[in-house]
């Protein structure tokens, strides 16, 4: 108990990263402990080059995407807090956590998950995801598996399920209405997948969303 507290008092903001994630003061301690394990330079910042040494990733077929998560454009290094906030993603909605309007929306909400797993995609930050964009994570996923005839007809029969206002691309809108299912929940095992690896604890486990 005091080697947790101790971890947690050099933690800014701690209570308000728990509150807005739902990690727990022990869940926080072991995230802080990977992050320095990362953190070769001791710089208080990870770089894309630092998730390398997560094996999870680095073998993982999305796992630049994945990295490229974790930062927001133009941004060449992550902090602990955004470190823990991009992992929340992965964690289950939690249903029993009491709705308090004055707070900001939890991370793992579901329409956080989506805005989550729709940057995957959305490769150029167009607010759209191309036919093109959504034919590049299949395959990344299921090249070996599946024929390309196959993979374009999977990513057809997305876009024609999802694009409610026919302009041959899916919008968040459109995404959040009507959820590409497969490619959806593919990515997200893929990711929590690796995310497990970030995290490196048993205790703390992800789960994809499913429709």
């Amino acid at each position: 108990m005091g080697s947790t507290n101790s971890t947690l008092s050099k933690i800014p903001n701690v209570e308000e990263l728990m509150q807005e994630t739902g990690f727990t003061p022990a869940h926080i301690v072991r995230l802080y402990d990977r992050f320095e394990a990362l953190d070769k330079e001791k710089t208080g910042h990870l770089r894309p080059q630092d998730f390398g040494a997560i094996n999870r990733l680095a073998m993982n077929p999305i796992g630049d995407r994945i990295i490229g998560a974790f930062f927001s454009p133009g941004q060449e290094t992550v902090d602990f807090h955004s470190f823990v906030r991009t992992l929340a993603h992965f964690r289950p909605v939690d249903k029993k956590r009491p709705k308090d309007p004055s707070m900001p929306e939890p991370v793992n909400s579901r329409t956080s998950k989506l805005k989550f797993a729709f940057q995957l995609y959305d490769q150029d930050k167009d607010g759209k995801i191309s036919r093109a964009e959504l034919l590049q994570v299949l395959r990344s996923m299921l090249e070996m598996q599946v024929t390309e005839e196959q993979l374009e007809s999977i990513a057809d029969r997305t876009i024609q399920e999802a694009d409610l206002d026919k302009d041959d691309a899916i919008s968040f809108e459109e995404f959040r209405k009507v959820p590409p299912a497969r490619a959806l929940r593919l990515t997200y095992q893929h990711g929590a997948f690796a995310a497990q690896g970030t995290q490196n604890t048993k205790t703390c486990k992800v789960h994809a969303h499913r429709k």
